[in-house]
This record gives C-alpha cells, sequence and structure tokens, in this order.
C-alpha cells in the first residue's frame, strides 16, 4: 500500500514538474527531486526512467550525486527565471502581484546562485 502512495505521488510530482516548465511560478526542479525520492523509495523502474530521461536525467544526478549545478546550467536557469517572471509581470497589471514575482525572482535566483557550481 505504501509503495502505491509513493509511486503516485512520484507521478502526481513528475507532472507538477513538467507543467512548471511552461509555468513560471511552478517550480520544475523541486518538484523533480521529490519525485524521485518518492520513485527510489517504490519503483526502481520508474526511478531508472527519471534518473536516465535524456532531458533532466542529468541534472537530477548532479544535484543528488555532486550536490550543485554546472555554470552552464545556472546561467541558462537564470535567463529562463528572467524571461518567464518578466514576461509574467509585464502581462499583470496588478502591483501587488508585480512586487510577488519580483521576490520569487530575487529567492529563487539566490538559491541558485548559492549552489555549488560543477565544473
Amino acid at each position: 500500500m505504501k509503495k502505491n502512495f509513493f509511486i503516485l505521488f512520484g507521478i502526481i510530482f513528475l507532472i507538477l514538474g513538467t507543467i512548471g516548465i511552461v509555468i513560471p511560478l511552478l517550480p520544475t526542479t523541486p518538484f523533480y527531486l521529490l519525485s524521485a525520492y518518492f520513485f527510489g523509495k517504490s519503483s526502481e523502474k520508474y526511478y531508472k526512467f527519471l534518473m536516465n530521461n535524456r532531458v533532466f536525467g542529468k541534472y537530477i544526478k548532479d544535484y543528488y550525486e555532486k550536490k550543485g549545478i554546472t555554470l552552464k546550467n545556472k546561467v541558462n536557469t537564470i535567463i529562463f527565471l528572467s524571461l518567464g517572471i518578466g514576461w509574467s509581470i509585464y502581462k499583470t497589471q496588478n502591483t501587488h502581484m508585480e512586487i510577488f514575482l519580483g521576490v520569487i525572482f530575487i529567492c529563487v535566483s539566490f538559491h541558485i546562485l548559492k549552489q555549488l557550481t560543477l565544473k
């Protein structure tokens, strides 16, 4: 029963992470890391699928095994974060939302930049 719940949570977090690729306020990486955690505890098949995925498997492995992010990934993350949140700020007409998005940008950027830079 516990195994099935962990698989379900892994799938849910994988879906949320994938949606987060296109929605700036929904984080991708934390959801993928949670998905890897739940799959690691419940299903070797799904865990291997996630870790060997050609699109995002390397990022998850780097984070888990080496505890860091490459400089290229840091730069790409900050660029896409800037574009996504910048576009959202441009499209919104709500000052409170603009401030909220700005705070999210600052917090996420700080988190990314403080991660260990891998060679």
